[in-house]
């Protein structure tokens, strides 16, 4: 078989290895708010999971497409650095935080340990271990940009895959929150993926600079979950 087209199989088996859900990226780590927005009241059938995920998508693709095309675009450990400081400065609550650093962490131990032909995914997890560099919060946003990146996959696609596996952990979270069944979830997946194309269409490939919360009380929902009674997610 021809070296480049190996190569090109090899990044589309590994995308598809990325966005399946066995991968053990911490399947509670993160409910995107919707725990939250269940107790609150604001979130409890199908239309209003509905509601929320056009919210939770539009967020998404306001606030962290930006950093996912940066990163994809020139997969290096200063890159990543950079990306990574100012994500953590973008983001306003400290569960939001939490969430994006575990989500991160997860994918960086995965990858390093998965794709071992990327010998900076190893350098980037030794660095991130190191009790040296306190301003590395290993961010999920980045780092799966810089996979993608690794990957040869182009920006766009990188950006789209991003909002496809933030609207699949979202309804994954439905279901295990006894919102909508694995069915309906997976009827809403499909009903929003061209919403989500639309939003790629219009916040894909912006520079850092027009990153921006675009439905803040998204934020708020987030921020409430640490004083939650009773939690099934993390965050």
């Amino acid at each position: 078989m021809d070296g480049a087209v190996r190569d090109s199989l090899a990044g589309t088996w590994g995308v598809w290895q990325v966005l399946d859900s066995i991968l053990p990226t911490g399947g509670f780590a993160h409910s995107l708010g919707l725990e939250a927005a269940v107790q609150l009241g604001n979130v409890s059938d199908g239309i209003s999971l509905h509601r929320f995920a056009l919210s939770v998508l539009l967020n998404t693709a306001s606030l962290l497409l930006p950093f996912v095309a940066a990163a994809c675009t020139c997969p290096s450990v200063e890159r990543w650095k950079t990306l990574d400081a100012t994500l953590h400065a973008y983001l306003s609550n400290k569960v939001a935080r939490n969430a994006s650093m575990s989500q991160g962490t997860a994918l960086l131990r995965i990858a390093s340990s998965v794709f071992e032909e990327f010998p900076l995914l190893k350098e980037m997890k030794v660095m991130a271990s190191s009790s040296h560099d306190v301003h590395i919060h290993r961010h999920h946003a980045p780092l799966f940009g810089i996979l993608f990146g690794l990957l040869q996959v182009d920006s766009t696609t990188a950006q789209r895959a991003f909002l496809f596996v933030t609207l699949r952990d979202l309804l994954s979270a439905a279901t295990r929150l006894n919102i909508v069944g694995p069915i309906e979830a997976a009827h809403m997946q499909h009903l929003l993926a061209s919403h989500a194309e639309n939003l790629l269409v219009q916040y894909g490939n912006r520079p850092i600079e027009d990153a921006h919360q675009a439905v803040p009380v998204i934020d708020v929902v987030q921020g409430v979950h640490e004083n939650l009674f009773s939690r099934l997610f993390r965050s």
